[in-house]
């Protein structure tokens, strides 16, 4: 009997996973609808949404400009070392800009800012949960979601686009400025070559992607840190999970989305 029991511990434990995967989606689902309810309260949300636009691009700008720099670099400068005599040079230009604009300037600006903001959030609204500030919002008959949520969110929807147009500018002038120390490169190559095989619709999706980034830094944080639970122990849980779930959840958005809109 004992033997019998211990066998079915694992499809226990695995229904356990499933059934709390999906009460996390339930009220993660509960919380996005609470938050989007509060859209008319532009009052209270928008002065809040300033502040937080404010602590996002001008306290997040110089890392992101510095990796984003370096990856240019980087790239570049492996591209130097892997280029050999029978391929034209303006090709160095087409790898560096491709590689900035479709993947890692929102990647890595994405990834960037989930350590950052997505910790950031999780740590105060985890903090305002087990302090009970959250709970005396509600006795009052606020909306915690105008005054806590939907700022930050609004926010990250504004400013990760436009920090990751700047992470683009970044690598690829930084790209340009490092392929000419190891590489024969003239401007005049390295335009031609960026220009040759551009589309307009490469800085389309790289805008696309960091919307949805921006969504899943923002979301996943707040929703953790508004559900956090058992003190301060529970606060860094709550942060540590907020950066790992969406961090995972930006490279298989990545993937979803490379595969919807470029592989068509």
């Amino acid at each position: 009997m004992a033997t019998a029991t211990h066998a079915l511990d694992p499809r226990q434990r695995i229904g356990r996973s499933i059934l709390g995967s999906l009460a996390s989606v339930g009220r993660l689902a509960y919380f996005v609808a609470d938050a989007v309810r509060g859209l008319p309260e532009v009052r209270i949300w928008w002065p809040r949404m300033m502040t937080e636009a404010w602590n996002i691009g001008v306290g997040s700008l110089f890392i992101v400009l510095l990796i984003s720099a370096f990856s240019g670099a980087v790239t570049a400068l492996q591209a130097g070392y892997q280029f050999t005599g029978s391929i034209p040079y303006y090709v160095v230009g087409t790898l560096v800009v491709s590689a900035i604009i479709l993947e890692l300037g929102p990647v890595l600006t994405a990834l960037i800012l989930a350590g950052r903001i997505g910790a950031r959030y999780a740590a105060e609204l985890g903090t305002m949960r087990v302090t009970e500030q959250i709970d005396a919002l509600e006795s009052l008959g606020r909306s915690p979601a105008s005054h806590l949520v939907l700022p930050r969110v609004i926010a990250g929807f504004i400013m990760i686009p436009a920090l990751t147009i700047f992470a683009n500018l970044s690598g690829v002038l930084a790209g340009w400025y490092s392929v000419k120390a190891v590489l024969p490169v003239t401007d005049a190559d390295f335009v031609y070559g960026a220009q040759y095989f551009y589309r307009p619709f490469d800085a389309y999706y790289s805008i696309i992607k960091s919307f949805f980034f921006a969504g899943a830094i923002t979301i996943i944080a707040c929703f953790m840190g508004f559900n956090t639970k058992q003190g301060a122990e529970g606060v860094g849980r709550a942060t540590t999970t907020a950066v790992v779930t969406s961090s995972i959840l930006i490279l298989v958005l990545d993937t979803i989305l490379t595969r919807l809109l470029l592989n068509q």
